[in-house]
């Protein structure tokens, strides 16, 4: 196990932390930094860890010599949880200078290592190989182009892909025959059929929810990238393998972009 960060041993060096932890603004991760919750009132009760206590089984407990690449890592929660469990190496990535202030303040506290940088999801051919783990966690619906997003992270998915979004609407699951007659127009009115929600203004007071999937379309949206679904942990999260059309796909989809197709 990694070594952990040295424990808070006086009310001066506590109360440094939780003025750090201020000044580095809202957090949307509540992570215990040696006994200082860093979002104790957060909205969702202690998120991320509400999440990641049914999660947490269907990822091995013993991660020595992984490699994870968590997308958008907000405040390092599940980059934190990842090499905890041995991962040799975690390297989260986001947009936001605020969050990955917040995730090294959280790493150098808690003495575990994980590498950070500011990237965003459609650059992801930047990073090279692949990882064992990739966590996008949170991600899909604060984008304007998800399934273009989703195509890039396959990319980097050699073992598992953790993915989790908010989803809204029916959370049932029909079977649907693989075509219909283009005046059969029934189907899109069955809240079972897989469908996307789009936020025009915002929602939850934030204007970057874009799209918002029911139970049906974000399923469908992984095996059309590529990957089968092997569990479902929890209501929002799947644990999903690239199959081998996931190879096939990513490669046409590579000369679509480079305009040899």
């Amino acid at each position: 196990m990694p070594p952990q960060g040295l424990p808070i041993t006086s009310a001066a060096t506590s109360e440094a932390l939780a003025r750090r932890i201020s000044e580095l603004g809202d957090w949307f991760h509540n992570i215990d930094l040696h006994g200082i919750k860093t979002a104790p009132n957060h909205f969702l009760g202690d998120f991320p860890n509400v999440k990641w206590r049914h999660i947490s089984s269907s990822i091995p407990a013993d991660l020595t010599g992984a490699t994870v690449l968590d997308i958008g890592c907000n405040g390092g929660f599940y980059s934190l949880q990842m090499k905890q469990r041995g991962a040799k190496r975690v390297l989260g990535i986001d947009i936001c200078d605020r969050y990955l202030e917040q995730a090294r303040l959280a790493s150098h506290t808690l003495g575990l290592e994980i590498e950070l940088e500011k990237r965003s999801v459609y650059d992801l051919e930047q990073i090279a190989g692949q990882f064992d783990f990739v966590l996008f966690m949170g991600v899909l619906y604060h984008l304007r182009y998800p399934l273009y997003a989703l195509d890039k992270v396959v990319t980097k998915v050699r073992g598992k892909l953790i993915f989790q979004t908010m989803i809204r609407g029916s959370e049932e699951i029909k079977h649907w025959e693989s075509d219909y007659d283009f005046w059969r127009k029934d189907i899109f009115s069955d809240p079972c059929w897989p469908q996307m929600y789009f936020v025009e203004q915002s929602y939850s007071n934030d204007q970057t929810n874009w799209w918002i999937p029911n139970r049906a379309a974000a399923e469908a949206m992984l095996r059309s990238a590529g990957l089968d679904i092997e569990s479902r942990p929890e209501c929002e999260t799947w644990i999903c393998t690239p199959n081998a059309r996931s190879r096939e796909g990513c490669f046409v989809h590579h000369m679509e972009l480079n305009g040899t197709l």
